[in-house]
């Protein structure tokens, strides 16, 4: 795949990036940290057919399932154990709040191992511990337990307490 790095003065800096296959797409980052994906149309490499605008959250999350930390699985007693990590996003209904809240081991067998800020590492972060976006889990756990945590800190997995049905 060739990359270009191209300066843009007062702007930031600007990506290209051309696949085997002929496709154009470029990520431009600006000085402020906004950041736009732009994808190009294969017949003319300077028509732009769509312009995506990425918040650093959004880049962060695009960079980490394009290019995931290689962790590989541990296998004890003949369980498959995964480790992950788990992005805490701004549509995530636990950021703000204790980790207890997550209830993580209890509905999902999971355990979460550390959380890692930009600046820092909290390893065996206990339940009052405070989740913030842009907060990374650190998740250990079989595959289906993984999968359905990180459905429940995206936001989307239901909480039997909330619905009254006691948990």
């Amino acid at each position: 795949m060739a990359t270009r790095r191209t300066p843009l003065p007062g702007i930031g800096t600007q990506y290209d990036f051309t696949s085997e296959s002929g496709h154009h797409l470029s990520l431009v980052v600006h000085q402020d940290g906004r950041r736009f994906l732009g994808f190009y149309s294969t017949d003319d490499p300077d028509e732009s057919e769509a312009s995506v605008p990425l918040t650093p959250e959004e880049a962060g999350a695009l960079a980490r399932l394009l290019a995931p930390s290689p962790v590989e699985g541990v296998r004890t007693d003949g369980l498959d154990l995964v480790t992950e990590h788990i992005p805490v996003t701004s549509r995530s209904v636990y950021a703000g709040r204790p980790l207890g809240d997550t209830r993580a081991r209890t509905r999902t067998g999971a355990s979460i191992v550390a959380v890692r800020r930009p600046s820092s590492v909290h390893p065996s972060p206990g339940p009052g511990f405070r989740l913030m976006i842009g907060d990374t889990l650190v998740v250990v756990g079989t595959r289906e337990g993984v999968d359905a945590l990180a459905e429940i800190v995206a936001g989307s997995g239901d909480d039997p307490a909330d619905s009254g049905a006691g948990g």
